[in-house]
């Protein structure tokens, strides 16, 4: 009875998530949408690129240059934070673009209750060179096609919107990015589906911190970047205030926008997962506990039940491992990678428990998050 009862359990949860949880999965089909242009009458809002850049010198150039060859109608600035870099990036972001089109400078000495990255932000608008209609937020890893700025232009008037945000496409290329990366962006939006961010009538909110455009008015309408100054998971952090203080919010896929920065193999790929997942629940064990014994039922069972129970539980547990294979189809082929690693998800979901674990006790012990030498989110 108990095994009915479990197999029963992993079947419904699966039934949930194709047909209840927003249709996240169907994200990955979607043909991109270009929203209509802004008509003559609606004046291109002037924008202010900030990047934040911290040890990022293989890497920033390329971003430096697709942000300054964007085909865009209005006002457009880049201004560059260099966040007490060590390889060069300050001096490698000056040799990429115009002089007259890129401000780079370096970030003053990090507060006490800041995270890195939000102070450089901070820093950046505090030298901005104009009072900017919206600031896009980009990483120092992301590649923009040229119509990149005014795609999130055209999204945010035609809406209207406060907070558009792209979520990049990640580099795929080594055997641990080809199981995992594909995983990871099917798990965000499956917590955050994107057509409930999109809903200004559901409370969810999220977005990908590689690109998002915010209007002015609605940052200073939460309090300024200085109101989420502590976040580690800064992006989502932002989209709810902005979504809670009555703003719209769109996220979304853009298959032109890179990220090019590589994690390699397992162990890279594992740090950039554990650096923020027990943040991600708020550091109670409990949430751990439950999302842990979630992920056993939801995505373990299915296949251990089709091989080891018997009838009619392994005919459930076969029919979850089916329907999990074709939901997570989609988040394969938008990465281009093959059809029969769609049903190892259940392998690439264990790698994801153990990093989260992992998290937790890293937090426990005291030694937090781990990323770009600065040690975060650890017990004061």
């Amino acid at each position: 009875m108990g095994l009915v009862i479990a197999g029963s359990f992993a079947l419904a949860a699966w039934v949930y998530l194709i047909a209840g949880r927003g249709g996240f999965w169907r994200e990955f089909l979607r043909e991109p949408a270009h929203p209509r242009p802004p008509s003559p009458v609606e004046p291109l809002p002037g924008i202010l690129a900030v990047v934040p850049a911290r040890n990022e010198a293989a890497v920033v150039g390329r971003a430096i240059a697709s942000l300054a060859g964007q085909r865009y109608g209005g006002r457009f600035h880049i201004m560059l934070v260099d966040d007490h870099s060590s390889d060069g990036t300050f001096e490698t972001a000056r040799a990429f673009a115009a002089a007259d089109q890129l401000t780079v400078i370096g970030a003053r000495p990090l507060p006490a209750g800041w995270t890195g990255k939000l102070w450089a932000i901070a820093e950046g608008i505090r030298q901005a060179p104009f009072e900017p209609d919206c600031l896009l937020l980009t990483d120092a890893d992301i590649v923009h096609p040229p119509v990149s700025v005014a795609e999130l232009a055209q999204r945010a008037v035609a809406g209207p919107r406060d907070l558009v945000s792209f979520m990049a496409t990640l580099e795929c290329r080594t055997p641990a990015e080809r199981l995992l990366i594909p995983a990871f962006v099917f798990f965000f939006f499956l917590l955050y589906p994107p057509r409930w961010v999109r809903n200004p009538a559901r409370a969810t909110a999220g977005a990908a911190g590689g690109c998002v455009l915010i209007r002015n008015r609605a940052l200073e309408q939460i309090g300024g970047i200085a109101a989420i100054r502590g976040a580690w998971i800064d992006d989502c952090t932002l989209a709810a205030a902005v979504k809670r203080s009555g703003g719209r919010i769109w996220l979304g896929l853009s298959p032109g926008l890179q990220s090019v920065r590589g994690y390699g193999g397992f162990g890279e790929t594992g740090r950039m997962i554990s650096r923020s997942a027990f943040t991600q629940l708020r550091h109670s064990s409990l949430l751990l506990a439950g999302t842990v014994a979630g992920l056993v039922v939801t995505y373990w069972l299915p296949p251990v039940f089709t091989i080891c129970a018997p009838q009619p539980v392994a005919g459930m547990a076969a029919l979850a491992w089916l329907m999990m294979s074709v939901c997570y189809l989609p988040a394969l082929r938008y990465y281009r990678q093959p059809w029969f690693l769609a049903p190892l998800l259940p392998l690439v979901s264990v790698f994801y428990v153990s990093a989260t674990v992992h998290s937790a006790v890293s937090y426990w012990v005291g030694r937090g998050g781990q990323w770009k030498g600065r040690v975060q989110d650890r017990p004061i």
